[in-house]
């Protein structure tokens, strides 16, 4: 027996219209949209999520073709490293990130002591995510979630964050249709999905609640204790600036190859002034923009033996040594410019 309201009936009649329409989604099947909704219902209450948060969440809700077309649609990345951080590590959020240093010197302290996280780290984490706050989430995350679960690509995985967002809501007394986030489902100052909020999120106003979207507070704190647990060394950088051979293998160049600093150095590895880098058996992996690097290499004027021209060395290759810090970054985000950023804004924001 189908349990969805009368209202919400109604509601997706109103507008079947606007969703057949949209290319990408196809006719909308009102049917398989009851089916999720009595599906949610039914995993919810298994989960001992209270009525009241269940009701809430399936009382009005909106199916966005939008967001299916997002998800779809996702594109490779293709800026440089070079455009990737000027875009991210510019004037402005440098500038912003010291404001908000000043501003928040007890919180940023506290946080920093409990978790062993430096301040700098956090505030980068904090302007690459939300420009420090500014960017304002556009979704309600209960229709991003029951879209994206009747879309059927990745239904587990979206189920999952929507059963996690209202045990979350439940638990701590929030309205759950206030709750809004990115399309895919991140929220908040730090950009959290829940069940990244459900094993991480920390209550720093001792409010006896959790909302890192309303409280500065909470959003550092569970920041701090996400890093802490994925291992943050405090006394170790995140990266080094390096230049290397013209000749350097560039197969090494994708992060994944470790080394100890000693053995890169025996490969030619060195700091930018040509000095040696530190010696040890510290293991890091290097990282480079190979594709900028090979594009470089194909513009450059062929020399041949017999031209009169001045045979000029071929140009070093610029990279980054990635230390263990980098790579706790990539299980935030799985992406070496995004680390890279990151360590460049901490490194600005000290």
């Amino acid at each position: 027996m189908k349990t969805t309201g009368i209202f919400a009936q109604i509601f997706l009649l109103c507008n079947l219209a606007i969703f057949s329409a949209h290319a990408d989604t196809g006719a909308f099947d009102l049917d398989r949209w009851d089916f999720v909704l009595n599906d949610i219902r039914t995993k919810a209450a298994a989960q001992n999520i209270s009525q009241s948060v269940i009701d809430e969440t399936l009382k009005r809700p909106v199916f966005i073709p939008g967001i299916v077309k997002s998800d779809k649609n996702q594109k490779e990345f293709t800026l440089t490293l070079n455009e990737y951080l000027s875009r991210t590590v510019n004037n402005d959020r440098i500038a912003m990130g010291k404001q908000k240093k000043s501003q928040y010197p007890t919180l940023l302290n506290q946080v920093e002591t409990k978790f062993g996280v430096p301040r700098n780290v956090i505030l980068a984490f904090w302007g690459m995510e939300s420009n420090y706050g500014k960017v304002k989430s556009r979704y309600q995350l209960t229709d991003s979630f029951i879209t994206l679960i009747y879309d059927g690509r990745r239904s587990e995985f979206f189920s999952k964050q929507l059963l996690s967002l209202m045990k979350t809501a439940d638990k701590n007394k929030l309205h759950i249709t206030d709750i809004h986030g990115s399309w895919a489902g991140a929220m908040g100052h730090f950009q959290f999905i829940p069940t990244t909020l459900a094993q991480y999120g920390v209550d720093g106003n001792q409010d006896g609640r959790i909302d890192i979207i309303n409280s500065i507070g909470d959003a550092m704190h569970s920041a701090g204790n996400y890093l802490n647990k994925l291992g943050w060394n405090k006394n170790e950088k995140i990266v080094r600036r390096v230049v290397l051979p013209a000749d350097f293998d560039r197969a090494m160049l994708n992060g994944d190859v470790k080394k100890t600093l000693i053995e890169w150095t025996d490969l030619g590895v060195t700091n930018p002034d040509g000095s040696p880098i530190p010696q040890s058996e510290m293991v890091a992996g290097l990282v480079a923009d190979t594709k900028s690097i090979a594009k470089r290499d194909l513009f450059e004027t062929p020399i041949t033996e017999d031209s009169d021209i001045e045979i000029a060395p071929q140009p070093v290759i610029e990279a980054y040594l990635t230390y263990p810090n980098f790579y706790r970054i990539k299980k935030w985000n799985n992406s070496s410019w995004y680390a890279i950023a990151i360590a460049e804004l901490a490194d600005k924001l000290k």
